[in-house]
């Protein structure tokens, strides 16, 4: 598939999510389901004055409804769409009721487990240190299910299922400030579709970069609205179907899953700092705070502009480095980003004045 029919899906999903996310705002306005952080205080919140969440709702509906114009649907791409559904409509519940982050976790399983239902998993891996492949379809569980003998593979399943599911954490957890979600999202989005057009999983007969470039031009249509000042938030929909998306193409781009690292680089290596510091600490992972790099930088005077080009700046950088990589050198790449990253992230908090107050001239707040 050449790159000229990429453009037309990107195009209509970039149309609809610009469309309906106005449309989105209006609702949640006109209901007053709206995050008003005098009424629900809590540590992570740096917006004061109320904002509709909902960014589930329109990235949804604009990428579900695109693929009708340019994917045949079949049972990989249903399972894909049901379990994107269960996150949208938990999304929503959330942003009504704040769901416990432990049923959010639980449910996020329940759709990454459609998508490994539907028959899309993670059969095999590259060996980095010598190119070989480490096999994961074994063992096998055979199960006759609607009259027809269908198989479990047990590791690569299991290794799918908290994929899918870290990464859509992951992922989610860095949409504190204006903008920096979507423009990262895109940019991970359009790597994908670029090394889509060198590989493609055997498993799908429709073309896996158009689906990545509809998860593009859904995020750019929602960016203008998410952008500083924000119009409207991600919320827990907008963010987890992020990683949801991606951790999902990168099996389809014939597991990729070391070019999906290295271009997630900076959200990855900054929740595995956090998950670490939060267990040190006594507290359950899960739980939300304002210790993530996005929150340092604000906290040093940066403003929520600055920080969001900076995610979409690295971004770009190691999505271009990912594109020119083989497998090996993906590795050496892998650690060299968490140790230099790693480095950069315990001298910013460890030697910077982070107990300081942040001004009000900063950007922290909107």
């Amino acid at each position: 598939m050449s790159l000229g029919c990429l453009l037309p899906p990107l195009l209509i999903t970039f149309g609809l999510s610009t469309l309906v996310t106005p449309l989105t705002i209006f609702l949640y306005r006109r209901l007053h389901w709206l995050d008003d952080p005098q009424k629900k205080q809590h540590p992570k919140h740096i917006h004061v004055r109320p904002l509709p969440r909902g960014g589930g709702i329109p990235i949804f509906l604009s990428i579900f409804l695109a693929s009708f114009l340019f994917i045949p649907m079949d049972k990989h791409l249903v399972g894909i769409f049901l379990g994107a559904f269960i996150l949208t409509i938990t999304g929503v519940l959330d942003d009504l009721y704040d769901i416990h982050p432990r049923i959010r976790l639980i449910i996020g399983f329940f759709a990454a487990g459609c998508v490994v239902a539907a028959g899309i998993g993670i059969p095999y891996l590259t060996n980095p240190l010598n190119g070989t492949l480490i096999f994961l379809n074994e063992p096998q569980i055979p199960v006759y299910l609607f009259d027809k003998l269908r198989t479990i593979w047990i590791v690569a399943d299991i290794f799918a299922l908290f994929w899918i599911v870290g990464i859509m954490n992951f992922v989610n957890w860095s949409k504190g400030l204006d903008g920096q979600l979507p423009g990262m999202a895109a940019i991970a989005a359009i790597t994908i579709a670029l090394l889509s057009q060198q590989f493609s999983a055997d498993i799908t007969q429709w073309a896996t970069g158009v689906l990545a470039v509809m998860v593009a031009g859904a995020y750019l249509g929602f960016l203008p609205w998410n952008f500083y000042p924000q119009k409207i938030m991600p919320g827990y929909g907008g963010g987890a179907l992020a990683g949801y998306f991606l951790a999902v193409l990168a099996i389809l781009s014939t597991t990729k899953v070391g070019t999906l690292m290295i271009v997630l680089g900076i959200p990855l290596i900054d929740a595995g700092f956090v998950i670490i510091r939060r267990i040190m600490a006594g507290k359950m992972p899960y739980w939300g705070d304002t210790r993530h790099l996005h929150h340092t930088l604000l906290r040093l005077g940066w403003g929520k502009r600055r920080v969001a080009l900076f995610y979409w700046g690295i971004t770009t950088v190691l999505g271009i480095i990912a594109l020119n990589l083989n497998s090996q050198q993906k590795f050496y790449t892998i650690i060299l980003l968490v140790i230099t990253f790693g480095g950069f992230l315990l001298w910013i908090k460890q030697f910077v004045g982070l107990s300081s107050q942040p001004d009000l001239g900063s950007g922290l707040k909107t």
